[in-house]
């Protein structure tokens, strides 16, 4: 089953040039013209766990430099469409291209250095050591030969790290131990140690789970700075969000793509309503 069409208007242009708004009303950053080329295919992917069907024919194309967010009722297949994009699971049929590459027959390790960064719900940093040190960690990993010497070039490493602590909301926390950030913190330093490892495409689920109201907000500033540079696909269930910070909304149901298109475009479809937002429409999914 493939995703209802985005309408003419949508394909033209899916960035807000008046910028983006969480429900406190504050703006949070200029849109982003995406009107690239698609830089990862998802095509006709079946998955099963134990005969359950996970992925059923799931079938997303995302352009380079887009915010893509996932939305679905739990067991719609959400996290396994980002397990099935790096690697920690293999799809039983068809194709996932990257940047030209196919992903679905390569490891881990290879998808991590085609350009590919992971952050999961838990966040994976290196809690004893500072974030000055967690993200110089970060940049050793770094695999692209353009992308270190795009950040060595004329640059010492703490002028690399500075800057990367200054994209992420961290610059007065560089000494500071990981052990010690709050959890929105935490997430934001996994996320600059996914840029750090030059991450062209980044998956996140769940970014802000368990965050407060202010750093919801100062993540949604900190996608704004990043899409455009990096592709995000973002798994989110906070709907007051994902308005916010979706280029693209797509819709998942039953392991297949039900809808894409902007918030009110989803939140108006018949079968979207039926299947996952109920009468109340997206925001109180």
């Amino acid at each position: 089953m493939r995703a209802t069409p985005l309408p003419e208007t949508m394909l033209e242009a899916t960035f807000d040039p008046t910028g983006l708004a969480l429900d406190t009303g504050k703006t949070v950053g200029k849109g982003v013209n995406v009107r690239h080329g698609t830089i990862l295919t998802l095509e006709d992917i079946n998955v099963s766990f134990d005969g359950f069907k996970a992925l059923n024919a799931l079938n997303m194309s995302v352009r380079k430099g887009e915010l893509r967010c996932l939305i679905g009722p739990n067991g719609a297949g959400k996290t396994t469409a980002l397990d099935i994009i790096c690697g920690k699971v293999k799809p039983s049929a068809g194709t996932v291209s990257f940047d030209g590459t196919a992903l679905q027959d390569l490891e881990e390790y290879e998808i991590a250095r085609a350009g590919v960064g992971r952050k999961f719900q838990v966040p994976s940093v290196f809690r004893e050591l500072s974030v000055s040190e967690n993200l110089d960690v970060a940049r050793a990993r770094r695999t692209s030969v353009l992308g270190n010497l795009r950040w060595s070039v004329g640059n010492s490493g703490r002028e690399d790290i500075e800057r990367l602590a200054e994209l992420v909301g961290l610059t007065e926390q560089l000494d500071r131990p990981a052990a010690y950030l709050s959890h929105g913190q935490t997430q934001w330093l996994e996320i600059g140690m996914l840029v750090a490892q030059d991450a062209e495409l980044i998956l996140m689920d769940e970014p802000t789970a368990g965050m407060t109201a202010q750093e919801t907000r100062k993540t949604a500033e900190l996608f704004a700075r990043l899409k455009g540079k990096h592709t995000l696909i973002v798994v989110e269930h906070d709907m007051g969000f994902v308005k916010a910070i979706g280029d693209v909304i797509s819709v998942m149901h039953m392991g297949q793509m039900l809808a894409e298109g902007t918030a009110a475009e989803v939140e108006a479809h018949p079968e979207v309503r039926r299947a996952y937002l109920g009468s109340g429409g997206i925001s109180h999914a």
